[in-house]
This record gives structure tokens, C-alpha cells and sequence, in this order.
């Protein structure tokens, strides 16, 4: 396998629009040749973008350590590798069955002809892939699309340009240009890219960015699937028990430094539990991570811009009057040299401070008092709808309260983000937080044309009886006519 300098890479790539739009004509004009891929093919794509991934683990972990200053590998490992793994055995495994054509029912008045839902592959697919997990959020949504018998068109996120060289290198590669296109570089890019007339385009990142996109996109009313973000709340009942809910809560704050999609925003419980809690938290994080600063497993912030951004929502927080609770006893100036933040929990928080008013995207977490769970669902529903919920209690009526009160994403009771990792489970936002889903079978349906065919049937006994009962509907209408309208109102159950 041949060795990848993803630095050397990077520096080869300048995209023009007129680049991206010959790549996606080729596409096209692949797909015109050959619209309705086979099985064989589709399972050969798929196979090579789980070996290629393989071939080069190593490569990929240290890559995207290297883009955000210090990355667990065993994150990316479980994050990335693993994930991306396990979605392309469950495309394997049931693509052949997702792809067959579907039988369904005609209505009586019918009778002889026959339905069927022929899933068909929608061309070509642009993915537009954010930072926080590069590998995983690139790989996903091109399985769907492969799996569907679609090619592909990535754009990478600069702000991961060793890892985004990397992956461009591989899929070079491994596919031909009418299969997988990788493009990187900057806005630019990303506008012109959004611009492109794909069958479909998936955007993962922020609800602002996604007005952007969204926008661009219904230029040539290209259909969207946008998964977002927003303020995920955890819910904590007056009935859980704070030290059995701690591990499960830390680690979906912790993974990734906070910097997940799905990472738990806030948390909503009584003011007797929030002492508790805080102190629970903390000793927590500090049993995970006995040290921050130089810690090869603690992940840094991505960016300056992001590492002084969570700064200010601490600073304005404090100025407003919360307590501020850091993990640790870390020097501050090493810390700040590698864009390291311990884990931080926000007390005496209000809807003033920005920290309760934008999505964090890091390791702080704002505990806010609310005693009933009418206060707890009132507040859910009086903000914008996030893409996941997390509820801990004991009691089954709570459960149903909050699933059939509140509106999410997704949601994981008793424990945190595991809801995404479920290959039988659709992954998507709602209202702010997303459009549309993907993953699993519904990741093979978002990246298909569900095509409804009615087939009139053509000769024998049934198509003349057929030809018979259908003649009152033909004008000019008669008594038959007014027997057809009564037995199909018999039908719909009218009397």
C-alpha cells in the first residue's frame, strides 16, 4: 500500500467551481450509462471503502490527532473506525434485500392489476462533512448512498486539512471519478459546492451554515437532508439516583472533548440534586482523566476560534453570576497552550447567559434548576427542538410523559448518545436541529427514489371482469356509475 503525506496532498489542492461541476458531469454521465446498478457492484464499492479504511487506521487516527492538537486514537477508533465498520456490515448484510422491488395491495375496484415500490438509486449524491468525527460523518452517508447504487461527491472540512488530504488520497485510490469525488479546501469551495445540481445533498453541521446551504442547494431544488445540532437536554427525574447516572452523562459530555453532535448541552433537575450532581461530575471527570494538560487521551478544542469561544461563554456566564466547577488542578497556561479544557460544570445558570442560549459544543455543561417534570418538559418545549434527549428515571410513566411531551431527534433514556449507534434506529434532527435521516435501511430510502408503479393488467378472466366493474367510472356516466360511487363509498367504510 502506498505511504500517503497528507501535507503533500494538501498543498496540490486548489478546486475551481468549473472543477467541481466537470466531476459531478462525469458522475452523471456514468449514471446515465448505468442507472440501476447490481448488487455485485454496489457490494464491491462498499467492500473497498471497508478495506481502504483498513489498510490505513493508523494513517487516520494520526491524522486527525494531528488536526486538532491532540485526539484520543482509541476515540477515533471506537468514534470513527469502528462506526464507519460497523455501518458498511449492516449495508452488507441487507442491501440485496433493501434494493428488492416491494409488493403492495390494489384497491378492490382494481382487482386483477397489481402495485410494487421499485427503490431506485437517485444519481449522484454531494456530502457535505464537518470536523468533529471526519471519517465517520464522510463514511456514513456514503454507505447509504453506495449501498443505494449511487456515486458520490464529498466536500472535507478545512478545519481537518491533514485528515481531509488523507481521505481525498484514499478515495483516489480506490474509486474511479464516477464513483467517489473528493473535494477540499475552504468557503469557497464549500459555496460552490452547495451551488451543484446533485439528486440529493447531506449536509452535517450548524443550523446557521445549514440556512446557507439549504439555500444554495434550492437554487437547482436539490432535496436536502441537513443534520444540525442545538442544545441536547438531559433530563434528570426527582426519582434517579445521582450516582448511578454520573458515568453514563460524563462520558457523553467527555467524548470528543464535548465536540459531538449529540453531546448532552445542559441539564434540567431539582435544586436539592444539583450539589450532588456537580460534585459527582467532577470527581468523575477526574477519575477518567487524572491529568488534562498532556493527556493523550483528553482531546483538544479544534481551533483557537473555537477554544476562545467556550472561554467567553464561561466569562459571561460568571459575570451573570454562575459558579463556575473546573475537573482538575492543571497549570491554566498549559492548558491554554494546547487548547485543552477540563471538564467544566455551569451552577446558578439563567436564560440570560449565553451559555444557555447557544449550542456548546464542548466540555461545559450548565446545570439548571427545574423541581416538577411539568417544569422540566415546559422548558424542553418552549425551546428549539434539539437533535437528541436524554432522560434518567426509574419510572415507566415519567418515560412515556417525556417521549410523548417533548420532540427530539432521537432520544436515549438511562444513558447517553447510544441511540446513534443503533443500525436499526433512522439518525436525524427535527425542526432546528435537521431535516430528513439517514443510517441503516432508512439511510438506503433517504439516498433512493421510492418509485410507485401500478401495473394494469392486460388480458384473462380478471381483466374482463375488471373491464366490467371499471366501465361505470368512463363517462357518459349511467347507473353503473352510481354503483361504482356507492360500493367505493362501502369500501372506505361510509354507509
Amino acid at each position: 500500500m502506498v505511504r500517503i503525506n497528507p501535507e503533500k496532498a494538501a498543498a496540490k489542492s486548489k478546486l475551481k467551481t468549473s472543477d467541481l461541476q466537470a466531476a459531478l458531469a462525469v458522475q452523471k454521465a456514468a449514471f446515465k450509462r448505468t442507472p440501476y446498478p447490481a448488487w455485485s457492484i454496489r457490494k464491491a464499492r462498499l467492500e473497498k471503502l471497508r478495506d481502504v479504511i483498513r489498510a490505513h487506521e493508523d494513517d487516520i487516527k494520526n491524522a486527525i490527532s494531528e488536526d486538532f492538537g491532540n485526539r484520543s486514537l482509541l476515540e477515533t477508533d471506537f468514534a470513527d473506525i469502528v462506526s464507519s465498520y460497523n455501518e458498511i456490515a449492516d449495508q452488507l448484510k441487507h442491501g440485496e434485500k433493501w434494493m428488492s422491488r416491494r409488493k403492495k395491495k390494489v384497491e378492490l375496484a382494481q382487482m386483477g392489476a397489481s402495485a410494487e415500490i421499485i427503490p431506485q438509486p437517485l444519481g449522484v449524491v454531494g456530502v457535505i462533512v464537518p470536523w468533529n468525527y471526519p471519517l465517520f460523518l464522510a463514511a456514513s452517508p456514503m454507505i447509504g448512498a453506495m449501498g443505494a447504487g449511487n456515486s458520490v461527491m464529498v466536500k472535507m472540512s478545512e478545519y481537518t486539512p491533514k485528515f481531509s488530504a488523507l481521505f481525498k488520497k484514499m478515495m483516489d485510490e480506490t474509486f474511479s471519478p464516477e464513483e467517489v469525488f473528493v473535494a477540499t479546501g475552504g468557503v469557497d469551495v464549500a459555496q460552490a459546492f452547495s451551488g451543484l445540481a446533485f439528486d440529493h445533498l447531506l449536509f452535517t453541521g450548524s443550523t446557521s451554515v445549514a440556512k446557507h446551504v439549504a439555500k444554495a442547494a434550492a437554487e437547482n431544488l436539490v432535496p436536502c437532508t441537513l443534520e444540525l445540532g442545538g442544545k441536547s437536554p438531559v433530563i434528570v427525574a426527582g426519582d434517579a439516583n445521582i450516582d448511578d447516572i454520573i458515568p453514563q452523562i460524563a462520558l457523553g459530555k467527555m467524548m470528543n472533548a464535548g465536540q459531538t453532535c449529540i453531546a448532552p448541552d445542559y441539564a434540567l433537575m431539582p435544586q436539592a440534586k444539583i450539589n450532588a450532581f456537580s460534585d459527582a461530575m467532577i470527581k468523575r471527570a477526574e477519575e477518567m482523566y487524572p491529568t488534562f494538560a498532556g493527556n493523550e487521551q483528553y482531546t483538544s478544542v479544534i481551533a483557537d476560534a473555537h477554544y476562545a469561544r467556550l472561554q467567553s461563554l464561561l466569562e459571561d456566564a460568571e459575570n451573570k453570576g454562575a459558579t463556575i466547577r473546573v475537573a482538575g488542578n492543571d497549570d491554566k497556561q498549559q492548558l491554554a497552550k494546547e487548547r485543552r479544557i477540563p471538564l467544566t460544570v455551569v451552577t446558578g445558570v439563567n436564560e440570560d447567559m449565553k451559555i444557555m442560549q447557544e449550542e456548546i459544543f464542548g466540555p461545559l455543561l450548565p446545570v439548571m434548576a427545574s423541581e416538577t417534570l411539568d417544569d422540566q418538559i415546559g422548558y424542553v418545549q418552549d425551546h428549539a427542538r434539539p437533535l437528541a434527549l436524554y432522560l434518567f428515571t426509574k419510572d415507566a410513566a415519567t418515560k412515556d410523559r417525556v417521549l410523548l411531551e417533548t420532540h427530539a431527534g432521537g432520544v436515549s433514556t438511562n444513558d447517553t448518545m447510544w441511540h446513534i449507534s443503533q443500525s436499526e434506529l433512522p439518525f436525524g434532527g427535527v425542526g432546528p436541529s435537521g431535516m430528513g435521516a439517514y443510517q441503516g435501511e432508512k439511510g438506503f430510502e433517504t439516498f433512493s427514489h421510492m418509485k410507485s408503479v401500478f401495473h394494469q393488467s392486460t388480458g384473462g378472466i380478471r381483466h374482463a371482469i375488471k373491464g366490467k366493474l371499471m366501465a361505470g367510472i368512463h363517462a357518459p356516466y349511467d347507473e353503473g356509475s352510481e354503483k361504482m360511487v356507492k360500493m367505493a363509498k362501502k369500501q372506505a367504510g361510509i354507509k
